[in-house]
């Protein structure tokens, strides 16, 4: 006897029903598989917890890790970058060393210094003159023994050093007792800034007196500001003379203690200007040299601005140079590492207890599944031995299932053989049009070919070497469209179709880029990216047929706009490629998608078969190609393609 409730592709015996009952012929009662126990309250609120703290700690570990490597990367290149720009303040200021000294050389000057008289300095006063122009100093002058200047270069102008007593000048009191007289200070006379350099002259072996060069220094905190460089040099009572921040200037590195800001006061050294402090809300010595410096922020953030400090002296000097390097770059690394190293632990630790989750449901589901089989085992011998009919009428069943799925199966292929042959009967009109779709990819290899043997002339090989690489992607790209066609022949299945949007415009407008022209082209782009159900080649090669089409539409024209819109519908997204050109005519319309239909000119070299493939492949994807005549003129075609379902985890 039969189930009548058996169908032809079901077998006659079905597994026990899900909702557990008595099975017939007098079995036992069949319950259910147990569950396994909810995990403790307990372990779902700490775990949750645990894996915070082991977050937080391996984000911190990361970030102090990254900040320790970056800060040393930085200490390397600040010490060669330090030594450079050191030995550029030194070379500044070695130029004018030698120039009190030839002084000595001049008999006027040392006459003067001897006998004075008014013609002897008006005549040295002019000789000084012209040897501070050739020297490039500030001022030159020179000083009795009495600490009186007798002569200056600067003698016609308002702020005259003839006649100063510069008696108390430390350069001076150095000079005027055969010691080199180095100092930087600002005048008495203007209040001007600069370095003074001091010499004796001797006449016979006796100190006469003492020629000075004022030199200015700005063009070094210049040349730092021109390359962005944060730094200072120090003298010798810790004040800062040169610097590339002017906030810094005239400030004094450490506190000043009362005795010293006093001693300072009255050598009238830095005229009578303020000495603050240094504003910093932080200082972490390092090392010799190195210390760590968080300066206020103006844009007031909380913690201040931080900077790497190398310092180290300079040559000849009492002065010290300091090189601010800052860290503010290095710290959002090492946040973005921290953050990073806690992410992929959690990631990790996602994975770990999904995997373990899926483990036991996947050991309790095949617990339950052994226990089902053996309840239906035992049915089916009990069914086996009270019945022979049923079990010839499953055969006589199983077969007919047999032969109706061989039946199917031959449909199928035939189905298939047919959807073949109307492919390859596809491919024939096709293979016409390779020389239409390599056209723009060899029209772009011929331009950079060109260039790049321009600029291999020209010795420009890093732009050269960029175009090689374009040529090679244009290669594959043209590779890409006839493999396109040996896959349009093979049998494919759509569902391993997908193609990016974004990816797919920016590859077509690369490739139409040599048929933009030489006048402007307005491009707007107002579409988002998605995932279409589409070969990535295939959509590229629809929207390089669109966008030739639409250049050709508004060649010679001044004002040219290339509008690209997206709409996204429930299963389908609408892609829409509008023109200013001339338009469609409406005649031509019924006829646009036709082979070997074209409204371009002879000369333009159109075959009529852009479109009639672009619509091909369009509607091979599931979608479609249409065109209209918009209102304003020019041309539009929408382009609607079938949306990837979005995918989304398995529930257990």
């Amino acid at each position: 006897m039969t189930d009548p409730a058996a169908s032809p592709y079901r077998p006659a015996i079905a597994p026990p029903s899900p909702l557990w009952r008595r099975p017939t012929y007098g079995a036992p009662w069949v319950g259910p598989f147990s569950p396994p126990p909810r995990p403790r309250v307990v372990r779902s609120l700490l775990l949750p917890v645990l894996m915070l703290a082991m977050m937080a700690l391996i984000g911190y570990a990361g970030f102090r890790i990254s900040e320790h490597t970056g800060i040393a990367a930085l200490r390397e290149s600040g010490a060669r970058q330090m030594a450079l720009h050191a030995r550029g303040v030194e070379s500044e200021i070695g130029k004018f060393t030698l120039l009190p000294r030839l002084l000595e050389m001049e008999p006027k000057v040392m006459s003067l210094l001897e006998t004075p008289s008014p013609r002897l300095r008006r005549e040295v006063n002019l000789y000084l003159d012209g040897f501070n122009d050739r020297s490039g100093s500030r001022v030159v002058y020179v000083i009795d023994p009495s600490g009186r200047v007798q002569a200056s270069s600067n003698w016609d102008d308002f702020d005259s050093y003839v006649d100063e007593d510069l008696s108390f000048r430390a350069y001076f009191q150095d000079a005027i007792v055969g010691k080199p007289g180095r100092f930087y200070g600002i005048g008495s006379t203007i209040g001007e800034s600069g370095y003074y350099l001091a010499h004796g002259l001797k006449n016979q072996g006796r100190i006469v007196g003492a020629g000075v060069v004022k030199v200015r220094l700005e063009s070094v905190e210049q040349r730092w500001r021109d390359a962005g460089l944060q730094a200072f040099v120090s003298d010798e009572n810790q004040i800062i003379i040169l610097a590339s921040d002017p906030a810094h200037k005239l400030r004094a590195v450490t506190p000043l203690s009362p005795q010293k800001r006093e001693k300072l006061a009255l050598s009238l050294q830095y005229h009578w200007w303020a000495l603050t402090d240094l504003k910093t809300l932080r200082r972490e010595p390092l090392g010799p040299g190195e210390e760590l410096i968080t300066f206020p922020s103006e844009r007031r953030a909380p913690g201040g601005v931080r900077y790497l400090a190398l310092s180290q002296p300079l040559a000849d000097t009492p002065w010290r140079f300091t090189l601010l390097l800052p860290l503010e770059e290095i710290r959002r690394n090492a946040t973005s590492h921290g953050a990073l190293a806690a992410v992929l632990f959690a990631f990790v630790s996602f994975l770990l207890i999904a995997w373990n989750e899926r483990r036991k449901v996947i050991a309790t589901r095949l617990a339950a599944r052994e226990a089902l089989q053996r309840a239906n085992n035992a049915l089916e011998r009990r069914i086996a031995e009270r019945t022979a009919d049923l079990r010839a009428s499953n055969a006589r069943l199983k077969a007919e299932i047999r032969e109706r799925e061989h039946t199917e199966l031959t449909l199928r292929r035939t189905q298939d053989d047919l959807i073949q042959a109307g492919k390859l009967a596809v491919i024939g009109q096709m293979a016409t049009s390779i020389a239409h779709e390599l056209n723009q990819p060899l029209a772009a290899l011929r331009t950079l070919s060109g260039n790049t043997v321009r600029f291999l002339e020209r010795g420009k090989l890093d732009v050269a070497s960029a175009n090689l690489g374009t040529i090679n992607q244009l290669v594959d790209r043209m590779g890409k469209i006839t493999a396109s066609l040996r896959s349009f022949a093979r049998r494919s299945d759509p569902s391993d179709s997908r193609a990016s949007l974004t990816q797919a415009v920016d590859a077509a407008l690369f490739l139409v880029e040599p048929r933009k022209g030489k006048g402007p082209l307005t491009l707007i782009r107002e579409f988002a990216d998605c995932q279409l159900a589409i070969d990535q080649t295939r959509l590229e090669q629809i929207l390089v047929n669109l966008f030739s089409n639409a250049l050709d539409a508004m060649q010679g024209q001044q004002e040219r706009v290339l509008a690209l819109r997206g709409e996204a519908g429930d299963s389908h997204y609408e892609f829409h490629v509008r023109d200013n050109g001339r338009g469609l005519p409406p005649d031509t319309m019924p006829r646009l998608f036709e082979p070997f239909f074209t409204t371009k000119p002879a000369a333009q070299g159109g075959l009529g078969l852009g479109l009639t493939i672009s619509a091909s492949l369009a509607a091979d994807a599931g979608g479609s190609l249409t065109a209209r005549q918009p209102d304003g003129g020019g041309a539009e075609f929408v382009l609607a393609l079938p949306l990837l379902p979005t995918e989304t985890p398995p529930h257990d």
